[in-house]
């Protein structure tokens, strides 16, 4: 297993108790004969995608990841079946990181004993908010008490890799407010926390009703709420590696370090995107010809495009620039057969000039500065 190549899998479980007011995933309420369907297709895609022997031999599963909607909405034995097509279809290592999201409302005991026997083994919660009022305007199922609930359950059960969401730029949400979230999480002590800033996506409940929500916090309350969010979560022993992701030392979050290292990944399930051998592609988005394709891949797959050197060589940039580690020039180097400064020498500078990078030994890396306006920096690396 140690010569093979390193590949992840994510699986989409598009369904959810109710649709959150900003929410723009492919997910939504459904009843259990379609989930009984869609789970049973969704094995079918993957026993389907099981890849030829001369290339099975190369690869090895080293990160799974059940993201949704709410995975946790199944119940247990599906999502030991799910798994146990991966394993069937796939080689998967046997200290590989497999991760499922919950939100509060969703875990009960069955649940999270059958995710423990299936050897899943990290758990990422849903909390977005420690203010009860906040997570009732959002449209979360759940509040504060229940997400402590599905947190301890997790804990009884032998979970010690727990990651827990949390959200600033909410309507409403103050300064304060963001704080007393932050400390309530890290009063839990979870291995890793992931940060994220509410971007009102178009067609969500939030953008087409937004007049009728409290404010959405100002462009500096809501810069001091990501300059606390590293300040607090720092103080508390978290590192952050990624633009929007702090965890205790080891416990970063694999699957995900996949996708910015650009990894070869495989999606099954609805709207999934897959990257493997430099070829691109995603499934269908609609449910209903998902599961009447019945795991036919050549009725599912969509987009499906090869890489030229230009794409990758973008995406090795601004996927690898969202690490506060940065990119590497030598692996730049053994990478591409070009030296990063060729490529890229009147960015690099102007950016290094900026303020906006800096170079550490042989990284390239955003400034404090730059992780602030990453989107802007990272555009300048569009060849």
């Amino acid at each position: 297993m140690k010569n093979k190549k390193q590949l992840g899998i994510y699986i989409h479980i598009p369904f959810c108790v109710q649709k959150c007011v900003y929410c723009d995933f492919l997910s939504a309420p459904m009843d259990s004969k379609t989930k009984e369907k869609y789970v049973s297709a969704l094995i079918d895609e993957i026993k389907r995608s099981a890849l030829p022997e001369e290339k099975a031999d190369k690869y090895c599963v080293k990160t799974i990841f059940f993201g949704g909607g709410t995975p946790s909405i199944l119940t247990g034995d599906q999502i030991s079946n799910i798994l146990g097509a991966v394993r069937e279809s796939f080689d998967v290592d046997e200290y590989a990181e497999i991760t499922i999201e919950c939100n509060p409302g969703t875990l009960d005991d069955e649940k999270t004993f059958a995710y423990r026997e299936c050897k899943i083994n990290r758990i990422s919660i849903g909390l977005q908010s420690a203010v009860d009022a906040e997570l009732a305007m959002l449209g979360r199922i759940h509040d504060l008490k229940a997400f402590e609930m599905s947190f301890n359950m997790a804990r009884k059960y032998g979970f010690n890799n727990i990651n827990i969401d949390i959200m600033s730029a909410i309507p409403g949400q103050t300064y304060e407010s963001f704080e007393r979230t932050l400390k309530s999480v890290v009063a839990y002590k979870p291995e890793h926390i992931s940060a994220y800033s509410l971007i009102v996506e178009e067609g969500t409940s939030l953008s087409r009703n937004l007049d009728k929500y409290p404010e959405l916090p100002d462009e500096e309350t809501e810069r001091k709420m990501y300059h606390l969010a590293e300040k607090l979560l720092g103080r508390a022993g978290y590192e952050r590696y990624e633009i929007s992701n702090y965890s205790k030392s080891g416990y970063e979050c694999q699957h995900n370090l996949s996708y910015w290292d650009r990894k070869d990944y495989l999606g099954f399930g609805i709207g999934a995107a897959s990257l493997f051998e430099e070829k691109r592609y995603s499934n269908c988005r609609d449910i209903k010809a998902y599961i009447e394709a019945d795991g036919n891949i050549q009725l599912i797959r969509e987009n499906i495009e090869i890489l030229n050197l230009t794409d990758r060589i973008e995406e090795f940039m601004f996927l690898g620039l969202r690490k506060t580690a940065g990119v590497d020039e030598r692996l730049f180097k053994k990478t591409f057969g070009r030296n990063m400064e060729e490529v890229y020498s009147e960015v690099l500078h102007k950016n290094l000039e900026n303020g906006l990078l800096e170079k550490h030994g042989h990284n390239y890396c955003l400034s404090s500065y730059g992780l602030d306006i990453s989107n802007t920096v990272m555009a300048d690396f569009m060849l």
